[in-house]
């Protein structure tokens, strides 16, 4: 046969010549892409329509064309046709997309030539035909969608399962993609419709997926935990479900995706599924009446495992796991973490009650507190302490805001009451066994103040800062309770500084050895409680010391005894420095407090007093006028105008310098004058 002008090849099925070429040129194209051939549009190759392809066919079913280009026949060989497949073979090679593309182009010439209803009448049974195929075509691509995650459960080592899995899945989605095209391209024609057009198959493929994951949900493949743990029902779906999520989801980012172009966004797709459908299942559970520890089960999977899910580094580039939510809505939650805060606190206060009861049981009965290390122990700070971090830690996880678990300890002030109660009737009864409680509770009291400092995150501030004035008091209070009697036998020391007999006789040696004479029965607190017991006595002593200075009852009328003064001071201070230092305390402020006030004594000249008052009011903002004024006093030879003027100098000086803190440790408040 020879071929037209207008190059459409005649045959008894050509009614529109137009409408024949347009058809010819694509199986030339069709033609070209089989066989791996470059010959333009006006090349060779002949073209055969449908209604002769029967005759080419060789025994499989499949069309042999050949090729009569002269410069693409290989020289002195037979020409080898090229085998397209039919529409069953291509279903059955699970070549959807190819399969989807025959029945398209057999729809586009079937109904392009009706141009009214007779027509489709005359061609009733190709249609019929044509629509069966398309039934079977969609079966198997629905079929395909279905199996997309068969295999991310106990197959994935098998490549070659994969592989072909993942090419059936890439090739059915083409062909829904194919079809989307032509349900669009349809709406623009003005023919006889199939009635198959709109054939919505991407609404199907997305139904489809929807009842896949419930599915996969609704019978999760993995068991629910290891067989020696024990779990309610409750726990064993949510873990089962929660697996069976994570499993999936990461089979669709690593191969699932790579099956669907990007616009579809098939990962967001899935999860935005997997979400609402695991989150109508925990809704479900949880609008039952769940104990306690399946309601905290379920805060710690609404707040901590399933974000943590999300948030895994494969998931989390692919995903986006803010537009998705929280699994619970909050008028649902709200209720679960307050039942399940009230709980937990309750339980906190109870158990901290307790180790107060039991260790206040002990000192009733006359129990020493244990020894670890030569030093007097208690195990109560310990033990809250680690009961307060374990809960408020395990409840930061299962809300999923360290904030909100703070307030479990919002009633912490009270029980630190009580342990400040404990300790003062301790104190007041003064059993045998007291002193060594306090000296074992001065532990405890560094335990909590240590933890108040440093773990914030346990505690609202306000209640830390109350909890760390208590400590505080109660720091105070035993170390009162412990320095006593060693000021008891002191007392007789102290009541000869400042004197003439002070001034003319060493009486500090005798104050230096009864002061370490008694040091040692300080002893039995740890090593950084003692310091401190230490260096409140050392406090404790200077004061004194200072106080009795004051009082005027040595005379400095010259300046020979003025300078004795000195001496004998700084003497003192260096002594007192030096014992205490070598017991273990070092409190260098204290003895620069004395010797700045021996400075005081030996100095003649007003602006040298002048000068040598402002440094010492600058690092003590506690020293009044009056302390400024009864040391002067000591000095006979000094004019009342000139204490006047020194007075002046200073409170001048500290208008000046309003933002100078000075010194935080307070002494001179401590110094009464009269």
């Amino acid at each position: 046969m020879a071929s037209t002008g207008s190059g459409c090849f005649p045959c008894m099925c050509c009614r529109d010549k137009g409408r024949c070429s347009d058809f010819t040129a694509w199986i030339r194209i069709r033609m070209r892409i089989r066989s791996g051939s470059s010959e333009t549009d006006s090349g060779g190759g002949g073209w055969i329509p449908e209604r002769l392809q029967r005759l080419w066919r060789n025994p499989a079913g499949q069309v042999a064309v050949s090729s009569t280009t002269d410069e693409r026949r290989p020289s002195g060989k037979e020409e080898v046709p090229v085998l397209i497949p039919t529409f069953e073979e291509n279903l059955e090679e699970q070549h959807l997309c190819e399969a989807s593309q025959l029945l398209i182009d057999r729809e586009k010439q079937l109904f392009g030539e009706m141009t009214e209803t007779a027509d489709l009448q005359h061609h009733q049974a190709e249609v019929e035909k044509l629509s069966a195929d398309r039934e079977a075509l969609e079966k198997l691509i629905l079929q395909t969608v279905l199996q997309s995650l068969s295999l991310c459960v106990g197959q994935v080592d098998n490549e070659h399962l994969v592989s072909a899995q993942a090419s059936a899945l890439t090739s059915a989605v083409r062909a829904v993609m194919q079809e989307e095209e032509q349900d669009q391209l349809w709406k623009h024609r003005c023919r006889i419709q199939p009635d198959w057009r709109p054939s919505n198959w991407k609404k199907l493929h997305d139904s489809t997926i929807r009842v896949l994951v419930e599915s996969r949900m609704d019978n999760p493949t993995f068991p629910s935990a290891a067989s020696h743990t024990e779990q309610s029902s409750v726990q064993a779906d949510v873990y089962s479900m929660g697996r069976q999520l994570k499993e999936d989801l990461l089979w669709v980012v690593t191969v699932v995706k790579d099956c669907y172009p990007p616009e579809m966004d098939i990962c967001n797709f899935y999860a935005e599924l997997y979400h609402k459908t695991f989150r109508a299942r925990i809704k479900k559970l949880a609008d039952f009446c769940l104990d306690d520890k399946d309601s905290e089960f379920l805060l710690r999977w609404v707040n901590h495992s399933y974000p943590g899910i999300l948030q895994k580094p494969e998931l989390a580039g692919e995903i986006d796991v803010e537009a998705l939510g929280k699994l619970l809505p909050n008028d649902i939650l709200d209720p679960m973490e307050e039942q399940y805060l009230n709980k937990q606190q309750a339980d906190l206060m109870r158990y901290i009650r307790q180790v107060l009861t039991e260790a206040k049981e002990r000192w009733n009965k006359g129990e020493e507190p244990p020894t670890e290390d030569g030093c007097y122990a208690s195990h109560v700070a310990y033990d809250i302490i680690q009961f307060i971090n374990g809960m408020v830690t395990s409840a930061a996880v299962a809300l999923g805001d360290p904030d909100k678990a703070k307030s479990l300890t919002s009633k912490l002030t009270d029980l630190m009451q009580s342990f400040k109660a404990f300790q003062e009737e301790v104190v007041k009864h003064n059993r045998s066994n007291s002193i060594t409680l306090v000296k074992a509770n001065l532990g405890c009291i560094e335990q909590f103040r240590d933890v108040l400092s440093r773990m914030t995150h346990l505690f609202p501030d306000g209640v830390r800062l109350e909890c760390l004035s208590l400590l505080t008091d109660m720091t105070q209070s035993a170390h009162a309770y412990l320095l006593s009697p060693v000021h008891k036998v002191l007392k007789p020391q102290y009541q000869k500084l400042g004197t003439d007999d002070w001034l003319n006789k060493n009486q500090f040696e005798n104050l230096l050895k009864g002061i370490e004479s008694q040091l040692h029965e300080l002893k039995g607190s740890t090593p950084a409680c003692y310091q401190k017991l230490l260096g409140q006595l050392y406090q404790e002593v200077a004061v004194e010391y200072v106080k009795r200075l004051l009082k005027g009852k040595v005379k400095l009328k010259d300046r020979q005894r003025q300078e004795k003064a000195y001496v004998t001071v700084k003497e003192n201070a260096e002594s007192l420095h030096k014992l205490f230092n070598r017991m273990g305390s070092n409190e260098e402020w204290l003895k620069e407090i004395l010797t700045k006030i021996a400075e005081v004594l030996k100095l003649q000249d007003i602006p040298a007093i002048q000068m040598q008052i402002v440094l010492l009011g600058s690092a003590h903002r506690d020293l009044s006028e009056k302390h400024v004024s009864a040391l002067l006093k000591l000095k006979k030879n000094i004019s009342k105008s000139d204490r006047k003027t020194v007075k002046e100098t200073l409170t001048d000086t500290r208008k000046e310098n309003n933002d100078v803190d000075g010194n935080t440790q307070p002494f001179f408040c401590k110094v009464v004058v009269s």
